[in-house]
């Protein structure tokens, strides 16, 4: 894409996002990277009428890639670089300060913000709409209502985590209110199971996606999980060594559960995680491909937990049935309830 094509998908992004004039845009960068967007951010808030300003932070000696690292930021210990954005009426994360104390800090202060570092063609694909606000939106409130998540699989996967201690957070790709937080491109929903509330079995099958090796998975497999902990690794094959080493060579809160929720964007798509650029994105196709079951293992800072670990695993799975107490969701991978089902939608770019 050339500038002006990302100057005109942006501003539509901040459209939707109702920044306009008499408001103030902070556009946090790293060591000079994603200067484009920055640029183009830019520009398309002034054509908006609101002022705009891009703060670049020094890069973070040996950064090993977006998907490295979650909660350990350039930004942590700079007061006056925190101070002034969270005077912002509107933050663009072109860093990824996910899972850290400084993203909570600045959206508790009433900016609202929004993590943009997917390449411009996956933008331009996975831009929102209006059909996957309305299902992640409908999905939030079941999941807010629920009591108990249920997933099961032909794989062996039966696990039930136990809700109501954390909140449930929506992504949809935009951001509108204050204080809230948003990933462009997204189309999912996520919240935590109580603490020590989670037991059962999770089998991570052929074709899930061990997000953080960018690895699909060829062989199964087995994770015991009590008390919201993972207290086995079992499988035969190379998935399971390298999952058993990596999380070994952090500290016990790696093996913490973490985030549970599913996708809901019939736009993303399951295979693109083989070619994404690890350097360069987090990969959220994997995570918002329509019915997937999202486990994940490690932090939970993004719903208010105490878990720091920067050890995280999100594990997309396929084929899962899942249950909202006694309300089937999901049946082995295929949307069976009626109000999250596709139906045409229009791009809210239109």
């Amino acid at each position: 894409m050339n500038t002006i094509d990302l100057v005109a998908m942006f501003r539509a992004q901040l459209e939707l996002s109702k920044f306009g004039p008499g408001q103030t845009l902070a556009i946090l960068t790293e060591g000079g990277e994603r200067a484009d967007y920055a640029e183009a951010f830019l520009l398309a808030a002034q054509q908006l009428g609101g002022h705009a300003y891009q703060m670049n932070l020094p890069k973070r000696p040996a950064y090993g890639g977006v998907m490295q690292n979650f909660g350990q930021t350039s930004l942590a210990g700079n007061r006056p670089a925190i101070e002034a954005l969270k005077r912002a009426d509107m933050v663009v994360d072109l860093v990824t300060l996910l899972f850290s104390d400084e993203q909570n800090e600045i959206t508790a202060a009433g900016a609202r913000m929004l993590l943009v570092i997917e390449p411009p063609e996956v933008l331009a694909r996975m831009f929102p709409t209006e059909s996957v606000r309305k299902r992640v939106e409908r999905a939030t409130e079941m999941l807010s209502a629920a009591k108990t998540l249920k997933i099961r699989s032909d794989a062996g996967t039966d696990v039930v985590y136990q809700l109501g201690q954390y909140p449930v957070v929506p992504e949809y790709g935009y951001t509108d209110t204050p204080g809230r937080w948003d990933h462009w491109p997204s189309g999912f929903l996520f919240t935590q199971g109580n603490d020590a509330g989670v037991d059962g079995r999770v089998v991570i099958n052929r074709g899930d996606i061990l997000c953080a090796f960018r690895r699909y998975v060829e062989e199964p497999i087995t994770l015991e999980i009590e008390a919201g902990y993972v207290v086995s690794i079992e499988g035969r094959g190379l998935d399971a060594a390298l999952l058993r080493d990596y999380m070994a060579s952090f500290d016990e809160k790696a093996y913490a559960i973490s985030h549970i929720g599913w996708g809901l964007n019939e736009s993303a798509q399951w295979h693109h995680m083989a070619i994404a650029d690890p350097q360069k994105e987090i990969g959220m196709d994997a995570l918002a491909f329509y019915g997937n079951v999202l486990f994940s293992t490690g932090p939970n800072r993004e719903v208010g937990g105490l878990n720091d670990t920067p050890c995280h695993v999100d594990v997309p799975m396929r084929g899962c049935s899942m249950w909202l107490d006694d309300v089937r969701i999901l049946a082995n991978g295929e949307m069976v309830h009626e109000s999250l089902m596709l139906n045409t939608g229009r791009s809210l770019a239109a």
